[in-house]
C-alpha cells in the first residue's frame, strides 16, 4: 500500500488548521439530554472524514442494529461504558477501548449504564452527518415514504 498522490501542489504549506477547544459548547444536545460536538465536518475536512463527540447521559439508549453502505464508522470511547455491537455480540466497552466498523459492517451502540458516557465517533470518507444527527429526532412524525427517504438519504440501512 503506498501514499495517496498529493492533493496540495504548493511549495511552502499554509495556514489551515482549524482549533476547538475543549470548552466549547455542543453543537447539539438531544432531548434525552445528549450532547454531540462536531469536532471535524465532511465542510471542514473536504470530504476525508467526520469527527463527533458524544457525551450520552445515563439510561440513554442508542441507535438498534444498521450499516452503511458508503462510510466506515468508529468508535473510541473517553469515558464511561459504551454498549457496542460488533455484528456478532455486545461488549461493555470502556475507556480507551475501540471499535472499527468498515463499510458494510454491522453495528449499534448505547448507553444502557447508570452512569454518562463519553465518546468519539469518526465517519470516513465524510458524509454530511450533522443533519442526520439533527433530524433524526423527527423520524417519529414523517410518513414511512419520508422516513424511508431520509435514512437513504443518510447511509442508514435498519435490519431490527
Amino acid at each position: 500500500m503506498s501514499y495517496p498522490e498529493p492533493r496540495y501542489h504548493g511549495e511552502t504549506g499554509e495556514i489551515s488548521a482549524s482549533f476547538r477547544p475543549a470548552g466549547a459548547p455542543a453543537d447539539l444536545t438531544a432531548q434525552n439530554g445528549t450532547e454531540t460536538r462536531y469536532l471535524a465536518t465532511t465542510a471542514s475536512t473536504g470530504g476525508e472524514f467526520g469527527l463527533y463527540r458524544v457525551d450520552m447521559t445515563p439510561k440513554a439508549g442508542g441507535p438498534a442494529t444498521h450499516f452503511h453502505r458508503g462510510i466506515s464508522e468508529t468508535f473510541f470511547v473517553l469515558d464511561g461504558t459504551l454498549r457496542l455491537y460488533d455484528g456478532d455480540r455486545w461488549i461493555d466497552a470502556t475507556k480507551g477501548d475501540f471499535l472499527y466498523v468498515p463499510t458494510g459492517g454491522l453495528h449499534a451502540f448505547r448507553n444502557d449504564s447508570d452512569e454518562p458516557t463519553s465518546f468519539l465517533i469518526l465517519f470516513a470518507p465524510g458524509a454530511p452527518r450533522e443533519e442526520y444527527f439533527e433530524k433524526v429526532s423527527t423520524v417519529a412524525t414523517m410518513t414511512d415514504e419520508e422516513r424511508t427517504a431520509f435514512f437513504v438519504k443518510h447511509d442508514t440501512y435498519w435490519t431490527d
